[in-house]
Parts: C-alpha cells; structure tokens; sequence
C-alpha cells in the first residue's frame, strides 16, 4: 500500500478487503459465463446504478453477462476495488482520493456532476444546533474518506474551525443514522439516498449542505486490471449508464418509481434525491482533473494523506462519453 496513507488507516484498509471479500456477494447476477461471454464483475452503492439500468431497460442485448455486487458505501467498494473483488463502481470523488492514496490500482473512467446539496451534515430536527461553527465540541458520525467525511472537513474549515475542534465518530451509514435518532451523535455527515431519507421520514434536517463546498464530482472507476482485459466491456457498460441517465430526466416519475420499488425506499424520497441531484455526465477535461486535485490537495493539508498525490494519471481519458 501507498505510504501517503498513514499506517492506521492502511492497516485499517488491509483488514477491511477480506471482509469485504467474503460480504460483497452478488446481489443479483446474470447466468455465469456462458459459451466463453466475458463477465463484469459490477459493483455498485445501494443499489442505484443497478436500478437506473434496469428502469431504462439499459441491459438488454448484452453481448456479457453482469455480476452485480452491492454496497452501503464508497469505503467497501474501495476496498472491493483493491481486492479485485469487483472490476468497477460508481465512487465520489474524495473516496477515490482516499483510495488512491491506499495505493488502489484503480482509475476514473467516467465522471459526472450534479448538485451537492444532498451530500449534508445532518442533526436531529430538535437540534440547537444552526450553522456549521456550532459543530465546535461535537461528536460527527460518517464514513472514514468519504463524501460524508469530506463535507464534514469542508464544513468546519471553511467555519474558521479546524479539524481537531470536531469529534468525528466513523460508523457505517446504518449505524450512524442509528446513533443521530438515539442522539449517542450530535450530527450524521452522509449523501444521497441516506440524505433524502432522514428529510422524507423527519428524521433529520440538513445543518450544511455540500453546495457551495463540493465540486459535485462522482465517477465510474475501473481496476487497471479490468481496463486491460475487459476494455470493451466497460466502454459498452458506461455507454449504457450515461443513455439511462439521459433516460431517468426524460421520465423522472417512471424512473423515481422504479428506483423507490428496486432499492427500497419511499417513492418521495426516490424523487427527491434524485431531482436535486441533477446528475449530468460530462467529459473528463481540465476542469474536472483540476477539480479532483483541489480534493486532493484538501485532504493533504488537513492530514487525511501523508504525501501530496498527482491525480493525472489517475485518469483514463480513452473511454468517451456519448453525447
């Protein structure tokens, strides 16, 4: 491993990839290969790359077969990723940072963008609590490196607090909305869906969104081992996820109903999430390279990586995204 990682979390890294090994079963396959058809190996977050695919009828006439491997989180499928568990998978852009840095062989092969409200440090709706200052002193749950972990980071600094001045709790998203309600933590950093639940179910309200301090970037990232055997097969599955894209915002009520019904969550909190979002493929270009490296940069300066990390060849530029 990286050693811009430094050595509790690298050693935390290392025993979470067997666990995740062993975990990450498929949540839903296509038949094994059949008569020599390559497989994909897909990973995916809660569901939601799966299910816009099949809302878009975006898997039919597959020249390869699909074995879809669920996760609640960036950090796992990180770990899937390094332990080649799974091939590819949507991730943010500060999990992949943190997963780069791990010294996973990984590389972004589509990005997109869209609103970051959703990715939120959330408290209880009786909370006192008002502006990002008054986190000062108090306990944040979210996942280490991710998108939660980074708008916490964000938030505080950019409140004139530093890092240390927070106490951060880092629990899975089930554990850390279960430790918000029972109030054992003052406020839960997560990103959507989770986001768009706790408001649905009043469960929670949004202290400081990601708008404003987030870049908006996400990606599909593939194993450099994948990008060498299976090019083709990635270059056709990416095609398929940025038309169902372009499919869900010309059918928003087909798709929020189709997403509710395929991840289990209330239709309101299925549209909400999404609408907002505004999730837009776009070109890996200057400006999105540039923007991962401020991400980068970020977590440098606030000690989450040790060493500083160029993030330009963390990029493979050779998949296009259609139009």
């Amino acid at each position: 491993m990286d050693p811009r990682l430094d050595p509790s979390r690298r050693k935390l890294l290392t025993q979470g990839i067997a666990a995740v090994t062993a975990a990450a079963l498929p949540a839903f396959s296509l038949p094994a290969r059949a008569q020599g058809r390559p497989v994909l190996k897909a990973g995916d977050q809660k569901g939601g790359l799966r299910a816009l695919l099949e809302a878009a009828n975006g898997l039919e006439g597959l020249s390869y077969d699909i074995q879809w491997s669920e996760f609640p989180a960036a950090a796992p499928l990180a770990e899937a990723l390094n332990a080649a568990a799974v091939d590819s998978g949507p991730i943010g852009d500060a999990p992949l940072i943190f997963a780069l840095a791990a010294g996973t062989r990984v590389k972004a092969i589509g990005a997109n963008r869209s609103d970051s409200y959703g990715t939120a440090v959330l408290v209880r709706p009786d909370s006192t609590l008002k502006t990002a200052a008054d986190l000062k002193g108090k306990s944040i749950a979210t996942n280490r490196g991710s998108i939660g972990h980074y708008v916490t980071l964000k938030a505080v600094t950019a409140a004139g607090l530093k890092p240390e001045d927070v106490n951060i709790r880092f629990l899975a998203p089930a554990d850390a909305k279960l430790a918000l309600t029972q109030g054992s933590v003052d406020a839960w950093a997560t990103w959507e869906p989770y986001t768009a639940l706790a408001e649905v179910s009043k469960h929670a309200r949004v202290l400081v969104s990601g708008r404003g301090l987030l870049p908006g970037l996400s990606y599909l990232a593939a194993t450099d081992s994948a990008i060498a055997a299976k090019r083709p097969v990635l270059q056709d599955f990416l095609q398929r996820v940025v038309k169902a894209q372009l499919w869900s915002y010309r059918n928003v009520d087909a798709y929020s109903a189709a997403l509710a019904r395929i991840i289990g969550i209330p239709p309101e909190a299925a549209k909400l999430q999404f609408e907002r979002r505004q999730q837009k493929w776009v070109a890996i270009d200057a400006k999105v390279i540039a923007d991962q490296q401020g991400t980068a940069d970020f977590y440098r300066q606030v000690g989450l990586i040790k060493q500083p990390l160029d993030v330009k060849g963390t990029f493979d530029t050779g998949f296009g995204v259609a139009a």
